[in-house]
């Protein structure tokens, strides 16, 4: 696995130090990393459409998403978007009025798609045409008993706090799941008594990889579950093999190379002003302590260690939200040379910086203008 797909966004510079979360980060992007040279290119730039966010600095990050063969699902806080690898054509586009700060899709196994609606604390199925099919809440009462089928909840800013703040979700046997913030857990949508304890910290990836659940935690753990017995079976502290002198960050993204080799995301600690989540900190926090970059990390979990890692913000994305193997058929950017070999290589991978057109009454998939099909747009290698 010698190049990556990273999916976050670049944070815009402020004019005052302190910005909520949701006006901080002015364009999603989606990095592709050769971890043999180090070399990075800008695979998409994208911005939401007016229609589709609550105001004119709303923040706009390409959170957890899912790769399946060539296809990639993508979401922001209130859009679903879906890509065909390597080209990065955008094939399919959802946005519906009761999203609202989505972190995560997926497809299911059903073929309709499943997204974490975290500003609702809710689940949603929806078809890839835009129709909603049916929708949970991840606590034990009526989703709709605390929000408004009428709302357009795309044009509300925030609804924090959140009771739940659910984040990712997957399938076991068909039944559907999703890790809770705030519970600690993974619990069974199908089933609240189906749980997975995850009391070390608040968790937020849940990626089923085989048998084996890999969980990460804010504070810098990789917590592994059996599947079949819901079952947490061991614990690693990646803030502890890294050391006192530097705080990790937020951890979020996470990719298993193999039984033993995961590669994690992390996002630099900034100032919130819900500290609650931020607790953490203080436990893991020493006198002198600097903060890391938002990086990428791989790591032994047998050996404990850190083997490789790669600082984002050199290359302006400043979260970074997940983490995947890129397509075989991208031609590898620390290969290229020469104004001809970059112009055509930027031609498959459509700089997407779109003030799009679509309707957005999210219950359609919008076409591409025929400029980008054609890759007119492109985006220029960026070498480390």
């Amino acid at each position: 696995m010698d190049s990556l797909y990273v999916l976050g966004a670049r944070q815009r510079k402020l004019l005052v130090k302190k910005e909520e979360e949701w006006n901080l980060y002015e364009a999603a992007l989606v990095l592709q990393l050769d971890t043999e040279s180090g070399a990075v290119r800008r695979c998409i730039e994208y911005k939401t459409p007016p229609e589709a966010r609550a105001g004119v600095h709303s923040s706009m990050v390409f959170k957890s998403g899912a790769l399946i063969g060539d296809t990639l699902y993508a979401c922001t806080s209130t859009e679903v978007l879906i890509f065909k690898l390597p080209e990065f054509t955008r094939i399919g586009y959802i946005s519906l009025p009761c999203f609202n700060d989505l972190h995560h899709v997926t497809p299911a196994s059903d073929g309709a798609l499943l997204a974490a609606n975290t500003g609702l604390d809710m689940v949603v199925k929806f078809t890839r045409q835009g129709e909603l099919l049916d929708q949970w809440s991840v606590l034990a009462e009526d989703p709709w008993s605390r929000f408004s089928q009428t709302t357009d909840y795309r044009k509300v800013a925030s609804t924090k706090p959140h009771k739940s703040h659910p984040n990712f979700v997957f399938e076991l046997e068909r039944e559907i799941w999703v890790t809770r913030f705030q519970q600690r857990d993974a619990v069974c949508l199908n089933d609240l008594e189906k749980r997975i304890n995850i009391a070390v910290q608040r968790p937020h990836d849940g990626l089923l990889c085989g048998e084996r659940l890999y969980f990460t935690t804010v504070d810098g753990k990789i917590v592994t579950a059996n599947s079949r017995r819901l079952q947490v079976e061991k614990i690693v502290d990646l803030q502890a093999i890294n050391g006192q002198a530097e705080l990790l960050g937020w951890c979020r993204g996470v990719l298993p190379v193999d039984d033993r080799r995961v590669w994690v995301g992390f996002t630099r600690i900034r100032k919130t002003e819900f500290r609650e989540n931020v607790l953490w900190v203080r436990n893991v926090f020493r006198p002198g302590m600097t903060e890391k970059p938002t990086h990428i990390a791989l790591y032994d979990m047998v050996e404990e260690r850190c083997i490789q890692e790669f600082d984002l913000e050199a290359h302006g994305m400043n979260i970074v939200f997940s983490i995947f193997p890129a397509q075989s058929a991208t031609s590898n950017p620390s290969r290229r040379s020469g104004g001809v070999a970059a112009s055509e290589s930027g031609r498959d991978h459509a700089l997407l910086n779109l003030e799009a057109t679509q309707n957005l009454s999210g219950m359609r998939l919008a076409p591409l203008s025929s400029d980008l099909r054609s890759g007119l747009l492109s985006a220029e290698p960026q070498q480390s």
